[in-house]
């Protein structure tokens, strides 16, 4: 597994406040920075917005690159050890390494070695997509084929991929709250999870079920999320059919957390309710109008369970937000 760092770095960039003239020269400093290895594309209008995290033992890029050629660094090329996975989110692009070219599209991820020599990632229009650069030393003992010359395509039906690809877009903004301890088990369930999307050995699977639990239960909390406003009785078993498990199951992966489904999905209904009151744009509204907003069908019960979560009425809170002058 990856060895600890001391510390967990990450950044953020976005060309969007920029104008076209000033983006160019942004990206060679990213270049020659060897943060994002970039060029623009001839007659293309180049758009960023990533997030960079360096993790013990693998690098995280996940974002949005139109209008873009991506390589390997100088650095990255002359180690001959680290392996780079790409997954398209949405969008397609095309791999180049040692003449050989192969397109990639919606769900689908290529693996690069570095030891293979040089290669790049053609973006010529927007693509959503998730980058892993990891130590080829560290991962062959849990994956096959990892000797096998040239790049390889993982098809996009591949659940360990798709549980990938979630597990960062839910820890992209996590870096600055991360601890040591954090990102050394994140970083983990990310070895684990691209060892399962490869294919793994047979003790590697073992190893793995951890990591495949976690990944698991962070895309179910995503999708309630993304989910909670537009259905005000939102239940296990929908949630369960979406991400082809049963409803036992998801109640295990709570359980396992220290928390269970119901309590889960009304704090979350409750955050949102708290974030309502405390933002100006919503003062006009009653708290009533709040309460069922966010799922709730009883006025009295929403009081109850609010004054629980934070020892204080929805009244307190909306006051002390307009006392202290809060955005929400």
């Amino acid at each position: 597994m990856p060895e600890a760092e001391a510390t967990v770095r990450s950044f953020r960039f976005a060309t969007d406040d920029l104008p076209e003239p000033q983006r160019d020269l942004a990206l060679r400093g990213l270049r020659e920075r060897g943060l994002l290895p970039v060029e623009p594309l001839p007659g293309r209008v180049a758009h960023v917005d990533i997030t960079k995290q360096f993790l013990p033992g693998i690098g995280v890029l996940c974002g949005t690159l139109a209008g873009l050629r991506q390589e390997a660094s100088p650095q990255q090329q002359a180690s001959g050890d680290e392996l780079f996975f790409a997954v398209n989110l949405s969008g397609r692009s095309a791999a180049l390494q040692r003449q050989r070219e192969i397109s990639f599209k919606d769900g689908e991820a290529v693996l690069f070695s570095g030891a293979n020599g040089g290669f790049s990632v053609v973006r010529p229009t927007p693509v959503r997509f998730v980058g892993l650069r990891i130590s080829q030393k560290q991962l062959a003992p849990f994956a096959r084929g990892l000797d096998d010359s040239g790049m390889r395509v993982i098809p996009a039906n591949a659940a360990p991929l798709r549980l990938l690809a979630s597990y960062v877009a839910a820890i992209a903004n996590m870096a600055e709250s991360m601890s040591t301890e954090m990102s050394g088990v994140i970083a983990a369930h990310l070895h684990d999870l691209v060892v399962l999307s490869l294919g793994p050995t047979r003790d590697a699977v073992a190893a793995a079920a951890g990591s495949l639990r976690a990944a698991r239960l962070q895309a179910i909390k995503r999708d309630i999320a993304a989910r909670l406003l537009e259905d005000p009785d939102l239940t296990v078993a929908a949630i369960a059919a979406r991400h082809q498990v049963t409803p036992r199951y998801v109640h295990k992966l709570f359980e396992r957390d220290g928390m269970t489904f119901t309590r889960f999905v009304l704090e979350q209904r409750l955050d949102h309710a708290c974030r309502r009151l405390r933002n100006p744009q919503f003062s006009a509204r009653s708290i009533s109008s709040i309460a069922y907003d966010v799922g709730f069908g009883d006025l009295s019960y929403f009081n109850r369970v609010f004054r629980r979560r934070y020892g204080a009425t929805p009244s307190d809170i909306r006051q002390l937000a307009q006392l202290n002058g809060s955005p929400g």
